[in-house]
């Protein structure tokens, strides 16, 4: 919980990872990719405060107890949601599992949501094996990288009959979060295979199911936006908004958000610090203090309540997975209502 003048927040990080990229896992042949993919990861850190800057080897690998003191007693975050990446292409146990997180998981009670995922490249053997890490682990969501590179394949969609199979599956499970990455690519994978439109495909043959969109879309945030706006089951996923944005480009990051507010409203933003790119103390602190500036470039935009701080940072997570909300943090009642235009 983060209590800033008075006011209580119940904070669920909606975006975290416990990896392994350290030379020992890497994939002998795939060295390369390996070595890249996490030395680009970490420029990425380069855009936070410069005080939360790790080295290169702390990066590729961190300690558990490193993990609990940056999110738990540094962070303010009270549930952090794991979403797991397996590139086993180039990581030989896996970059960031569901098993190693469900572990360290059950080492604290409470403390983290379990999500899975699954790959529809993988057929009727991957569907067993979803359904085992579903009730294994008690998933109630899964993360999804369409651009995660299989043999000579570079990526997979939504749209196809494959990946039905397994939504459907997810139905069958109760796994009602789909949260799929759709933003900044990471060399060396392909940006097209983050397009959204997918997600547009899959949001409207599946009202059941909830569509976080990671990252947003970034670069493509005009597209997210229309898409979104017409699917009403898609939420935006704000991690590398906030961890990316706020510090580094705090005038793109107020029109990122002011354009998030105007067309999904405060009830379908879904606050995560992606840790461990970015610490999610600066990011929380930094989110509560932060408010639309003024001036004309920002006149289209409307100003965030606590109320809808309170949303973002942590009630509309704790909606979509079912978690307890101590009621000094919860609010009445919405403020403003999601809307496509602003009020008159």
């Amino acid at each position: 919980m983060y209590v800033k003048d008075g006011v209580k927040y119940f904070v669920v990080d909606g975006h975290t990872h416990f990896w392994d990229a350290s030379p020992a896992n890497w994939v002998p042949g795939q060295e390369e990719y390996a070595k890249g993919w996490i030395e680009c990861f970490h420029a990425y850190q380069s855009l936070g405060p410069a005080q939360t800057h790790w080295p290169i080897e702390k990066f590729q690998k961190y300690s558990e107890e490193q993990m609990m003191t940056d999110l738990f007693d540094e962070g303010h975050v009270d549930v952090a949601i794991f979403q797991p990446t397996d590139l086993r292409q180039w990581y030989t146990t896996g970059f960031n599992t569901t098993e190693t997180n469900g572990e360290l998981a059950e080492r604290h009670p409470g403390k983290f949501v379990v999500n899975t995922n699954w790959d529809p490249r993988d057929g009727d053997d991957g569907l067993k094996a979803l359904e085992e890490r579903a009730r294994r682990w008690g998933c109630k969501g899964v993360k999804l990288y369409t651009a995660e590179w299989k043999g000579d394949s570079r990526g997979w969609s939504l749209k196809s009959p494959e990946a039905a199979r397994y939504l459907e599956k997810c139905q069958e499970l109760g796994i009602k979060n789909v949260h799929v990455h759709k933003g900044p690519t990471i060399w060396p994978l392909d940006k097209d295979a983050f397009d959204v439109s997918d997600v547009d495909h899959a949001a409207t043959n599946f009202p059941e199911l909830n569509f976080v969109v990671e990252h947003v879309g970034l670069p493509r945030i005009e597209d997210f936006c229309f898409m979104a706006t017409q699917e009403p089951n898609v939420y935006a996923g704000l991690s590398v908004v906030v961890g990316g944005l706020m510090h580094a480009r705090p005038r793109f990051f107020a029109k990122v958000m002011g354009e998030l507010l105007f067309w999904l409203g405060e009830d379908r933003l879904v606050f995560g610090a992606d840790y461990a790119i970015w610490e999610p103390r600066w990011q929380v602190e930094g989110f509560v203090d932060w408010q639309m500036p003024d001036g004309e470039e920002f006149s289209d935009y409307g100003k965030l309540s606590v109320t809808a701080k309170k949303k973002i940072l942590g009630l509309n997570a704790a909606k979509l997975y079912d978690l307890k909300v101590p009621p000094e943090c919860d609010v009445d009642a919405p403020e403003v209502e999601p809307v496509g235009v602003p009020a008159s």
